[in-house]
């Protein structure tokens, strides 16, 4: 589905691109950058660090996104919210560069969040003990490269 289709489908699925407000500011956004990530598949990896980021394979897009995630937090911790603000932005990114690679679209996204609002309210996250044992994964090691002490 083409990306500017997609922004009208999650209008009429999950009511969040309501309204001028933040939130239809920030699903927009994150529209345009799954466009530009979708846009940049094709591109040459010389260039483009999205192009090169996705041909590096799940793993790679993985870990990119958990260093942000870390480093989200420690800027919490620190009480720096200047650096939390640019380190959330970079998490974005790889995320909807991870949605890209996984065949996730941002309104599948929005979707599961309405259903949940629905249920539990929108700041309320699913009680583990709802969700179905079979649907629970398991840990994965990312790489198993490790670097091994030399005695």
């Amino acid at each position: 589905m083409p990306g500017r289709d997609w922004r009208r489908l999650s209008h009429a699925l999950t009511g969040f691109a309501c309204g001028s407000g933040i939130l239809a500011r920030m699903t927009d956004s994150i529209a345009r950058l799954y466009d530009a990530v979708i846009a940049a598949r094709g591109a040459d990896p010389e260039k483009s660090r999205t192009a090169r980021l996705l041909r590096a394979g799940r793993a790679k897009m993985a870990k990119k996104l958990a260093e942000e995630a870390v480093e989200v937090v420690i800027d919490a911790m620190h009480g720096q919210p200047e650096a939390v603000v640019m380190e959330s932005a970079d998490l974005i990114y790889n995320l909807v560069v991870l949605w890209v690679h996984a065949g996730v679209r941002p309104e599948d996204v929005w979707a599961e969040m309405r259903r949940r609002e629905l249920m539990f309210g929108i700041a309320e996250k699913v009680p583990k003990d709802l969700v179905r044992a079979a649907s629970r994964r398991k840990v994965v090691t990312l790489e198993s490269r490790r670097a091994r002490k030399r005695r």
